[in-house]
């Protein structure tokens, strides 16, 4: 797997992370140098190349001037996301259909910098954490925990096992701001053209919606959940 973009590969250097090796652009300069230093002390191998290299080996062409291999993405288990919950209750977000790069990097690096447990996504008819994702998550999704299940509402079965309660993000639900948000919870986001499935839907515990004031009668997916969740952890402090 690549990892393209100086702040992502500087967020995948503070893991524990696999790096096989990083090509960099020949006399790196900013924080190129700092990419530079970083993996030297930590015993990466560090290829100098042209440009152009570069060029050739970028999936998107924004690589700028430094591209990091790892293995593969490594999922972590619905278990280990439950494990993470801290003192105020566990904090979890769930992926029902989000088929969109930009929006699930961009639901990685809200619930990574929100202090969230960890996000879960289905196996099918879902984006992966692929290259433009973590790209897109500006290195969130090297410290995020991902979930892959097979069944997103048997993940919520799990959840509720655990003393979770549900929150499902729609247009016609209660205010987000009348929700209490305390405790163990769990808010799921749907796709941009379906939102949260019925019958996932009818899983959760509440369904709250985010006022809206103007003509469009609509957020983007990742920009509801950032409200969403940001509320929680205002009311959760």
């Amino acid at each position: 797997m690549k990892t393209e973009g100086r702040n992502p590969v500087l967020e995948l250097l503070k893991t524990q992370k696999n790096i096989d090796k990083i090509l960099l652009e020949k006399n790196p300069q900013g924080s190129l140098k700092s990419i530079f230093a970083e993996a030297r002390k930590n015993n990466i191998r560090v290829q100098f190349v042209d440009r152009k290299v570069l060029d050739k080996q970028s999936e998107e062409g924004r690589h700028q001037g430094v591209i990091a291999y790892t293995t593969d993405y490594e999922y972590s288990s619905l278990d280990e996301i439950i494990s993470s919950r801290g003192q105020n209750g566990g904090f979890v977000i769930l992926c029902d259909g989000i088929e969109d790069v930009h929006n699930l990097g961009s639901i990685i690096r809200v619930a990574e910098c929100a202090g969230a447990d960890g996000v879960i996504i289905p196996s099918n008819n879902s984006a992966s954490v692929t290259e433009a994702v973590v790209r897109i998550s500006a290195g969130a999704a090297n410290h995020m925990k991902v979930a892959k299940v097979n069944s997103i509402n048997r993940a919520i079965d799990e959840l509720k096992k655990q003393n979770y309660w549900l929150y499902a993000l729609e247009a016609d639900g209660t205010s987000l701001y009348d929700a209490d948000l305390k405790g163990n919870i769990a808010i799921v986001v749907g796709g941009e053209d379906s939102g949260v499935r019925r019958l996932t839907r009818e899983k959760c515990d509440f369904t709250l919606s985010i006022p809206l004031k103007g003509k469009v009668n609509s957020l983007n997916a990742s920009v509801a959940l950032g409200i969403a969740v940001y509320e929680a952890v205002r009311k959760r402090q």
